[in-house]
């Protein structure tokens, strides 16, 4: 169930038998030459919609900025700074508690997100709100994407590209991804930006000169298949054991 598609009467149906929604957040920003810089929005709106209706779960509308800070030396790349996106993300969930909601599973698909909605879900938790959890899609099927990818990037790298290839092969530049791979790095170690344990780097420009990592060549829609069907299993899954269970398990414990 989408929530923008539906009329106020029949969410309220939906509220008084389900307490779970999904909120996909991705960014806006660069992902090299070959990809769209609605890559991450793109893929996580995707997995949110998909679970949605393998489940029957309220999927929200989708939070297409993030803090993307990092990627602001390329064209078009926009980002909020990090507190007003946690700012945001925690008033929203609020919003979502207001009708009854008080489990959210936050779809991610860009690494910057994370920290901070991890931090917006311990908020909730701590003042017994909601129970709010972020969930990025490679990383519910770790194993798969090492499989399937010598080099997986990360950033803009041949997993991102055959998500898109599969979900929106019409946004791929095809006859880029040569370029995108020659005009990279292959991996933050290969960019040497990591000195004697330290990471010296802050920027996306600091590693690579046209923004992305990893061998983009070696991506098909065929593999991005293999990915969203492997990860939307996770995410169905994870929602199914957040609904099973009882609320108060999931809020904190007493003290010892």
């Amino acid at each position: 169930m989408y929530l923008g598609d539906e009329t106020w009467p029949d969410l309220g149906e939906y509220f008084e038998d389900e307490s779970l929604a999904l909120v996909p957040t991705g960014s806006t920003e660069q992902h090299g030459p070959h990809l769209p810089e609605a890559t991450d929005h793109l893929i996580a709106e995707a997995f949110a919609r998909e679970a949605a209706d393998r489940t029957g779960y309220l999927c929200t509308p989708t939070v297409n900025v993030g803090v993307s800070g990092h990627h602001r030396q390329f064209h078009g790349t926009m980002w909020v700074e990090p507190q007003v996106f946690r700012e945001y993300m925690e008033s929203l969930t609020r919003n979502l508690t207001e009708h009854g909601i008080d489990r959210v599973v936050y779809v991610n698909a860009h690494g910057g997100n994370v920290p901070h909605l991890r931090e917006v879900g311990a908020r909730l938790r701590e003042d017994e709100t909601a129970f709010a959890v972020e969930w990025m899609w490679n990383e519910s099927i770790p194993d798969l994407v090492d499989d399937l990818f010598e080099q997986n990037g990360p950033h803009g790298g041949p997993k991102e590209t055959a998500m898109i290839q599969y979900l929106r092969s019409e946004l791929v530049r095809e006859d880029r991804l040569e370029e995108a791979r020659d005009g990279g790095v292959p991996s933050v170690d290969a960019a040497e930006t990591v000195k004697h344990g330290s990471r010296t780097f802050y920027d996306a420009a600091d590693n690579t000169e046209n923004g992305v990592l990893g061998d983009q060549t070696d991506a098909t829609a065929e593999k991005g298949e293999r990915l969203f069907e492997a990860a939307t299993e996770q995410l169905v899954e994870l929602c199914e054991w957040m609904a099973a269970r009882e609320y108060e398990d999931l809020m904190p414990r007493d003290h010892v």
